[in-house]
């Protein structure tokens, strides 16, 4: 049975920082694509960032540009978001979702969430 389990979340000023971990079991970690999503209250969940099963391919939202990095460590199944210079607009519950390809995260494994909160 495959579990995405997220964690790092909290509450934060803004300017401040916070890193999210994914744990991963049940599937080869290594042959997955990871991603990041959110979904703020009252607004559909969009795609936040993007890495390819080795790391070497990685996508932003054009607002998290700059600020935020994901990376994977395929040796301890986990996927991270580093996340700088959070905004209150960066609150949301975060996922992390596992995939073959890439393009279809969409449609792939999902966690339950941990939630970001940034105050002004």
């Amino acid at each position: 049975q495959v579990q995405l389990v997220e964690s790092g979340g909290g509450l934060v000023q803004a300017g401040g920082s916070l890193r999210l971990s994914c744990v991963a079991s049940g599937l080869t970690f290594s042959r997955y694509a990871m991603g990041w999503f959110r979904q703020a209250p009252g607004k559909e969940r969009e795609s936040v960032a993007r890495i390819n099963w080795g790391g070497g391919v990685t996508e932003y939202t054009d607002s998290v540009k700059g600020r935020f990095t994901i990376s994977r460590d395929n040796a301890k199944n986990t996927v991270y978001l580093q996340m700088n210079s959070l905004k209150p607009e960066d609150t949301a519950v975060y996922y992390c979702a596992a995939h073959s390809f890439i393009a279809m995260l969409e449609s792939g494994y999902w966690g339950q969430g941990t939630q970001v909160t940034v105050s002004s």
